[in-house]
């Protein structure tokens, strides 16, 4: 099983302690990593590449989407590769940063009438698959994306986040 370097920042005071979200992290990321060089034969470096998780507010996030996006609104979780990568493709030292924001994965929890750890395992599985490559820009890349965060989850007894929706592009 591929190792992982994950560096946590809690920069919103609702957020559970940083030993429990290590734990979580550590959980979701072995099995997607797992899952990535079983089933699609993803390398990894032979030094555990550092994943920098960083978990905020609304407002801070909002922000992130602003100057990196162009979308002057809180959303539920941001993704930035350190380096280009296509899924397949050797990542460097660094895999690249997650930000996700409390308020929004709590509103989304309760709108999808799941848990927040349940939704929460979701977008760190949806983060770090943007860290290798993956997107849902295109119909045809949210589909591979949609199967992959859902084999994943379905690995750490989770159902489908997507039943009976159309991918999301």
């Amino acid at each position: 099983m591929p190792e992982l370097d994950i560096q946590i920042s809690i920069d919103d005071e609702g957020w559970p302690e940083e030993p429990a979200l290590l734990a979580l992290a550590q959980k979701v990321f072995a099995a997607a990593a797992d899952y990535l060089v079983r089933e699609e034969d993803q390398p990894f470096p032979k030094i555990p590449p550092e994943v920098s998780l960083v978990f905020t507010d609304d407002d801070s996030i909002r922000a992130i989407n602003a100057e990196w996006r162009g979308m002057d609104k809180p959303t539920n979780v941001l993704s930035f590769p350190a380096f280009p990568l296509e899924p397949g493709g050797m990542p460097g030292p660094m895999l690249g940063d997650i930000v996700i924001a409390r308020q929004t994965v709590e509103r989304e929890a309760v709108d999808l009438d799941k848990s927040f750890d349940d939704h929460l395992t979701h977008l760190l599985v949806h983060g770090f698959l943007h860290l290798f490559g993956y997107d849902h820009m295109e119909k045809d890349e949210a589909e591979e994306m949609e199967t992959l965060e859902t084999r994943i989850l379905a690995g750490l007894g989770l159902s489908d986040p997507y039943a009976g929706q159309d991918p999301i592009v």
